[in-house]
């Protein structure tokens, strides 16, 4: 069996870096997977932890499939909790046999071999079912720890109604966006604005430098190398330096009562955000259904169509299982079986991982919603759009926390947003030194 050492240097994810060599061999789970002997006619029951309301799907796998029985528990989302109690229960050795774990998070678990390795059980012959990128977050070594979920494509979801009432076209340019938002605040007599601005979410933020090009990370040999302060990074924030300065967004949290509200009322005309979001809208700003369409992200040269993620998550079969084979073939049959998709789909669990036609898919359906749009079609342009060379570290959720607090403070009034990347990027730095890896900054 490969070591750790081995495993995290030779990393080929496109989205985790080769460079996670140079910890301790040290595991972090208290015990290894291991296939349990099954009786004939023995009922497998599975435990899986996600915080994506997934159990009509689960349901669905159940009715289909009663030697193999699946338990969705829900846990907080992400930085929420979710992954400390998940590493807790690692370590702890009662782990659950399948969690929702994303993409930016995988490499955290592999630093402390949290992951079980499925190519023993046959999941490297699964790859062709899946978008290749996708696949590949899962991918260490050349050895498969995950199954892909599902991403999310940014674009910018926008109210039809009030666009037309103000006489503006959508726009297509981040300096038509600046100019929309100039011409909505004074239209609308103050009570509106553009899009909000979360002082306090680093992903989101950092789907920005990634459409326009910037790498955060990256590495030579085994070293990473942190860069929040490259030009690309830097003409990002500039402009959202100042559109907060000029007050042509709303400071508001996202996902939070006020933000919904704004949603519902019209102070938010629009929001850039991924694809999975179309549910939260519908959810939770009902009495605007049929106002709202959807429109490629902005772009820094007119005629382009670059795009970034926010989100994307694996189905991830936890170390410590007695049930792998069983998790894979459930993890294999959420992620692609089309009925399970369209469940999916209308729980708003993200863009589909598996490879499929938009065409005749559960994607391809005029909303009504979105006025009757097939909206999903720029979410495929987006999707395809997408640099898949964009790179996390095996410190991402610690290291965006710091990122995200410093942007809070510069929302706040407390310097630029250029001021808090930089600052920033010297606990991102240590972060990973911290965990045992050679890293620098970029300068």
């Amino acid at each position: 069996m490969p070591t750790r050492r081995t495993l995290l240097a030779a990393t080929t994810a496109a989205a985790a870096s080769p460079a996670l060599a140079a910890c301790g061999e040290q595991a972090g789970a208290a015990r290894m997977t291991r296939q349990a002997h099954r009786a004939p006619g023995e009922r497998v029951n599975l435990v899986f932890w996600t915080w994506v309301p997934l159990q009509k799907a689960v349901a669905l796998w159940n009715k289909l499939h009663p030697d193999i029985h699946v338990t969705v528990q829900t846990v907080p989302a992400n930085t929420s909790g979710g992954y400390q109690k998940m590493h807790a229960s690692l370590k702890a050795g009662d782990p659950p046999d399948l969690a929702q774990v994303e993409y930016y998070a995988l490499p955290e678990f592999m630093l402390v071999r949290g992951l079980t390795d499925l190519t023993a059980y046959g999941a490297d012959r699964l790859k062709k079912h899946y978008v290749d990128w996708q696949w590949q977050q899962g991918v260490f070594a050349g050895r498969t720890y995950a199954i892909p979920q599902g991403s999310g494509p940014m674009g910018f979801f926008y109210r039809a109604d009030l666009y037309d009432n103000w006489d503006l076209e959508v726009p297509r340019t981040w300096d038509e966006f600046r100019q929309a938002a100039r011409k909505i605040k004074k239209r609308s007599g103050g009570e509106s604005f553009v899009t909000a601005f979360p002082p306090v979410n680093a992903q989101w933020f950092a789907s920005f430098p990634w459409q326009r090009g910037a790498h955060w990370v990256r590495t030579e040999g085994d070293t990473w190398i942190v860069d929040l302060t490259d030009e690309k990074t830097r003409q990002v924030a500039d402009f959202w330096d100042g559109m907060v300065r000029d007050k042509l967004v709303a400071p508001l949290q996202d996902s939070q009562s006020s933000f919904f509200k704004g949603l519902q009322t019209g102070q938010l005309a629009g929001w850039l955000g991924a694809q999975w979001q179309d549910a939260l809208l519908r959810g939770n700003a009902p009495g605007t259904k049929g106002r709202w369409r959807v429109a490629e992200l902005p772009q820094w040269e007119r005629g382009e169509h670059a795009s970034a993620n926010w989100g994307g998550s694996a189905t991830a079969i936890l170390q410590g299982t007695r049930h792998p084979a069983q998790a894979l073939k459930f993890a294999h049959w959420l992620n692609t079986d089309l009925r399970s998709i369209e469940l999916l789909v209308a729980a708003g669990y993200g863009w589909p991982s598996a490879e499929l036609e938009l065409a005749g898919s559960p994607l391809d359906k005029p909303d009504p919603f979105f006025g009757g749009q097939v909206y999903n079609e720029v979410f495929r342009t987006s999707d395809r759009n997408v640099d898949t060379s964009w790179r996390f570290a095996p410190t991402t959720t610690q290291s965006y926390a710091h990122i995200q607090d410093n942007i809070g403070r510069a929302v706040a009034g407390h310097g630029t947003l250029q001021q808090a990347l930089a600052d920033a990027q010297g606990m991102f730095v240590d972060d990973l030194q911290a965990k045992g890896l050679d890293a620098r900054s970029a300068r």
